[in-house]
């Protein structure tokens, strides 16, 4: 899918700017250019008591970079209610005083054209765009769209939809791959967000980022655009590693992955994907450049504790081939494309990445135990688990294989009591564990999304109750020392941050995405610097 087509020499990165007042616009413009943009996009709809020539005037006159001048009706989604007449007399004003891109909507440059390029000053160039709103039409309809927009002879098209599912994105990269004129496709949105990174891959004349401070759903930051995806090193032959969430808002992989990728020079880039159904991704983006894929727990709010199927057990059913450990789990995080048949391969770094934070952890500390059939410090220790899904599951199979007595918390009894049975441990409804008395010297593992930013203020147990723990390991890892920990660090117990199994568990991703040896001690300087 990522070979087709023309590609652009480079893909732009452009700030959109909804300020009020025109002084905000110009200082916005100067800080748009020093977080990393290359135009931007001036909506004039926005503007409060705006004085076309005059205003224009001023914007234009002190642009330190390229600027985009849109002027956007409500009858398509703007905010202008005026008089149509004055505000195409607007954006011709625009181009006679040097803005360097006019956007005119499709309807307007139908029966306008040759007028607006009659008029266009030497130096603009003509958008022509359109806004699709409610459902995504067919890719044939769209492509009907493109074909219309061509015909008006418009230097740059824009075609901007609003998809409902991940899936109707494939459509902008075919549009994107096939177009013969330069074309900026996407689609709003936080399921709209791969459109604007995998832009430059397909060909997509600009990238939309935000600034600092000014966040946009379905936008990545400009700092993001440059620093964590690296767009300008984005091109056709770049492989796509996706993280398969819901939401994908608060996963810091792009931070560590994309960085790396960089660091031993392979060209691949990692992207958040947020993913409504699994049966319809993965059918919809088969293409060998969709190399492999990060699963994390579907959770709708980090309040809520799900009760549904987590995608980590979920995906199991949609491998060709599972890894013998994934298998006994019943939860992969880690899906490869094998590249010799297309083949997805299921696997889990979750169980070894948890169990050897928590073990390195007792080691250092000097705890050992009586058991030496394990060799573990975990042998004979009784290990509390909170949660059941597919962290959970990793941390009790783990668990488990070192010889650990396992009780086992769920809002869902029955996923509780079925992880029990597998691993020869005992169940308990959730509600209990408020307040349950662990043996003296136990481990408490946090396997459910209470404690997750932005709810920070929620822990799984009653705090007179960690005295009784040795060791309490939080699988949140953000923020990066959550309640939960404080109040166990307070109560004298070790303590271990998801962070260090969130490292261990990518390290081992990276190998299975690259077949290379990660860089360990580059990933963990990351982590250190940015999480």
């Amino acid at each position: 899918m990522g070979s087709l087509g023309i590609v652009s020499k480079s893909t732009l990165v452009c700030a959109p700017l909804m300020s009020q007042t025109v002084e905000q616009i110009v200082t916005d413009m100067y800080r748009a250019k020093v977080q990393g943009a290359d135009l931007v996009e001036v909506r004039l709809d926005y503007i409060k008591n705006f004085k076309p020539h005059q205003d224009l005037e001023t914007i234009l006159k002190k642009k330190p970079l390229p600027v985009l001048i849109v002027y956007r009706p409500k009858w398509e989604g703007g905010q202008y209610e005026g008089d149509e007449h004055s505000r195409l007399e607007t954006l011709n004003l625009a181009k006679e005083l040097g803005a360097d891109y006019i956007d005119f909507e499709l309807k307007v440059a139908s029966n306008h054209m040759e007028e607006l390029k009659m008029n266009c000053h030497s130096g603009s160039k003509v958008i022509v765009s359109c806004y699709v709103n409610g459902m995504t039409p067919s890719e044939e309809y769209l492509s009907y769209l493109v074909a219309n927009m061509q015909a008006t002879r418009a230097d740059i098209i824009k075609l901007v939809i609003n998809a409902t599912n991940i899936t109707e994105i494939t459509r902008i990269f075919h549009l994107l791959s096939h177009c013969q004129v330069p074309l900026i496709a996407y689609s709003v949105g936080e399921r709209g967000l791969i459109s604007q990174i995998l832009c430059p891959k397909y060909g997509g004349f600009l990238v939309y980022g935000s600034m600092e401070g000014n966040s946009i759903p379905g936008l990545p930051t400009l700092d993001s655009l440059r620093q964590a995806y690296k767009v300008d090193n984005i091109d056709a032959d770049t492989t796509v590693f996706g993280l398969i969430s819901k939401p994908v808002g608060h996963s810091k992989g792009p931070l560590l992955h994309n960085p790396t990728f960089t660091h031993v020079k392979y060209n691949a880039v990692y992207v958040p994907m947020f993913v409504d159904d699994l049966k319809d991704f993965f059918s919809a983006y088969s293409s060998p450049d969709f190399a492999g894929f990060s699963i994390t727990s579907r959770f709708l709010d980090s309040c809520e504790y799900s009760v549904g199927i987590p995608y980590k057990e979920a995906v199991i059913g949609f491998c060709d081939e599972v890894h013998p450990l994934a298998k006994e789990i019943g939860a992969a995080n880690t899906i490869i494309r094998r590249p010799s048949d297309g083949k997805l391969v299921g696997y889990n770094t979750d169980c070894e990445a948890s169990i050897t934070a928590i073990e390195d952890a007792l080691k250092q500390r000097g705890c050992t135990n009586g058991e030496a059939t394990f060799n573990s410090p975990l042998a004979g220790k009784q290990f509390v688990l909170a949660g059941a899904g597919g962290a959970g599951r990793a941390l009790a199979f783990g668990a488990k294989s070192r010889g650990a007595q396992l009780v086992i918390f769920d809002i869902d009894f029955d996923r509780a009591n079925s992880l029990a049975c597998a691993v020869s441990g005992e169940a308990r409804p959730f509600e209990e564990l408020v307040n349950f008395h662990p043996e003296k010297g136990a481990v408490l593992s946090n396997a459910t999304p209470l404690g997750m930013h932005p709810n920070t203020d929620r822990i799984p147990v009653a705090e007179a109750t960690l005295q009784d723990y040795q060791l309490v390991f939080d699988s949140v890892y953000t923020p990066r020392k959550t309640r939960l920990l404080k109040e166990a660090e307070a109560a004298g117990a070790i303590i271990v941050s998801g962070v260090e199994m969130f490292l261990r568990q990518a390290i081992g991703q990276f190998n299975l995405f690259t077949g290379r040896e990660a860089p360990e001690e580059f990933m963990r300087e990351i982590i250190l610097a940015k999480f």
